[in-house]
């Protein structure tokens, strides 16, 4: 039975990387940049999270709110900053951008605090643990599952059912177009970038709750492994990120359990490897040939 005690931990930390995922997957389907300073807002996320509990003494829900807040505003502020000035220009310019805003948020952090890492107190949730099936399951692991799920079901609403996610449909399917039917392309935008970074948020939080350690650095494998979660999905697709988060969190989580506890950051970029030589497009991608 201990291969449902990793099942479970694999789809909730799966569950981490969706959230991750998502921004990344919103943002390239809107502008189709890959923002690689993403996985520095799910770290700041989780700093604003842990000085929200430990010095205000907030609990779990208004933390994880308020780091999403934070987030939002922030991630927004990136977009302005840094990518608004590059919509027309080269992807490489887009891309060394993305990487230089990474660096300069994660040692901008070790500037303002230092370098030395954090630990959320061992008490935000409650962590009790019960048996099913001769497997003794973690509530807190349960709790982080369904936080993430009711974000992503509020992500899917809010993409399908309100008027700022018709707009986001509609500049992602095409730009000049949705200009030219009265639609605020630059606000749209500026919505995506709030969206994604409030979820990046969000995961920050969770996994410091999950994982209690935090330091400015630790943005960089989660950022990277949420990519590879994307591109398995089908980057740009909303569905893709969330199932290919879950894939790559349970994959993790049976290499682990195998032994090869070594071997599970690498077994993320080797999915990475197979996918794009095998199925570029990704799980719900649909190959499209470009015309020459």
């Amino acid at each position: 039975m201990e291969w449902l005690q990793q099942l479970i931990n694999g789809i909730s930390l799966g569950s981490i990387y969706a959230l991750i995922a998502l921004g990344y997957t919103m943002v390239y389907g809107i502008i189709k940049l890959i923002n690689f300073a993403h996985g520095d807002v799910f770290m700041v996320g989780a700093f604003v999270g842990f000085y929200a509990i430990k010095g205000w003494g907030l609990g779990f829900f208004p933390a994880l709110l308020f780091s999403m807040a934070f987030c939002a505003v922030f991630g927004v502020l990136i977009e302005r900053i840094a990518y608004k000035r590059l919509r027309n220009a080269t992807r490489i310019a887009a891309l060394i951008t993305a990487i230089g805003m990474s660096l300069l948020i994660e040692y901008g952090v070790i500037y303002a605090r230092g370098a030395q890492p954090e630990a959320y107190p061992d008490n935000v949730l409650p962590s009790t643990s019960f048996n099913l099936f001769g497997a003794q399951i973690s509530s807190q692991s349960l709790f982080i599952l369904g936080v993430s799920v009711g974000l992503m079901i509020i992500l899917q609403f809010i993409v399908h059912r309100t008027k700022i996610g018709k707009a986001m449909r509609a500049v992602s399917h095409d730009m000049d177009a949705a200009r030219l039917m009265g639609i605020n392309v630059d606000r749209t935008i500026s919505y995506t970038f709030a969206i994604g970074s409030a979820l990046a948020g969000a995961a920050g939080v969770i996994f410091g709750v999950y994982y209690t350690k935090i330091e400015p650095l630790m943005g960089i494998i989660p950022g990277l492994k949420a990519f590879v979660a994307a591109v398995l999905g089908g980057i740009g697709i909303i569905p893709g990120a969330m199932v290919g988060g879950l894939i790559l969190g349970v994959v993790e989580s049976v290499v682990s359990a195998l032994g090869f506890s070594l071997w599970r950051d690498a077994a993320a970029f080797i999915i990475l490897i197979l996918i794009l030589i095998f199925r570029p497009s990704g799980i719900f991608g649909k190959n499209t040939r470009e015309k020459v």
